[in-house]
């Protein structure tokens, strides 16, 4: 049963969303106010260009600590190499890809576009609902 079940069931596709020329500080505002590590980067046209996590942010505390400055656009700060998956790959696959990489979640990813986030808490929730 687990082996019919697709990324795109158990996806969150209600996504904060960042962009890449807003200001670094409003985006860490974001992350905060809405309690989550990271957020994806999209442009205009809903294309997926990199992830802002807390790690990425760290740089800014390094900024303000040893040279007094922040700021910048989050294209600065974000991660352009991000690894995306499909939403129409099973989630038993989606489960493999967790526990060979150091990833909490996935961009959901079709034509290019950004369509939602798996992470290993959807892969539980997929679980447990054949239970």
């Amino acid at each position: 049963m687990l082996e019919s079940c697709r990324v795109r069931d158990f996806m969150t596709s209600n996504l904060v969303k960042l962009d890449p020329d807003m200001e670094i500080t409003h985006a860490v505002h974001k992350l905060v106010k809405h309690d989550i590590a990271g957020a994806p980067v999209v442009d205009k046209e809903g294309r997926l260009v990199g992830m802002l996590t807390e790690k990425d942010c760290m740089k800014i505390a390094l900024d303000v600590g040893y040279y007094g400055e922040y700021g910048g656009k989050v294209a600065a700060f974000m991660s352009t190499e991000v690894e995306t998956i499909d939403p129409d790959e099973g989630i038993v696959e989606a489960a493999k890809r967790f526990l060979q990489k150091r990833y909490h979640r996935y961009p959901v990813v079709r034509d290019g576009r950004l369509v939602g986030q798996i992470s290993r808490r959807d892969v539980l929730r997929a679980l447990d609902s054949i239970w």
